[in-house]
């Protein structure tokens, strides 16, 4: 990564893009498929998907690991959408579905859900167990970012 240009997967299309720092907040398009590079929204990540846009991408990534039957990540799924409409494009906001992706549940030692996992170029950087509100989620997030 240079300073000047961020290397960013599409989330549509999954190509990687190489978008100025410039012009991160200028909402820019994927250069293979043309869709935005920023949905607001979580990505939804699973084992094909999951190393190229934690590994591969110059954004820190902040994941939920989440299961349809769990209560509380029910719940905690809302805020979790308007935290990705507060955080980026500054950070990147993904879901793993633990029960269709076991094999990432276990790879990261997720022992209770929600759990949130901030990765910074493939590495964890900080985790947080159990539902917040948006608010609370983005400042977690953000006080972890450096």
């Amino acid at each position: 990564m240079s300073p000047d240009t961020l290397t960013l997967p599409c989330p549509h299309c999954d190509a990687l893009n190489r978008v100025p720092t410039a012009r991160m907040n200028e909402e820019p398009n994927c250069g293979k498929c043309h869709a935005p590079l920023f949905a607001r929204k979580p990505l939804t990540l699973d084992a094909t998907n999951f190393a190229l846009h934690v590994e591969r991408s110059d954004l820190p990534v902040l994941v939920d690991f989440w299961a349809p039957w769990c209560g509380p990540c029910r719940m905690m799924a809302p805020a979790f959408e308007e935290a990705a409409r507060m955080l980026e494009p500054q950070m990147r906001l993904a879901k793993v579905n633990t029960e269709e992706e076991q094999a990432l549940a276990a790879r990261f030692g997720i022992r209770s859900i929600p759990t949130m996992i901030l990765f910074r170029n493939g590495q964890e950087v900080a985790r947080q167990s159990g539902a917040m509100n948006a608010g609370a989620i983005a400042h977690w997030a953000r006080s972890h970012e450096l």
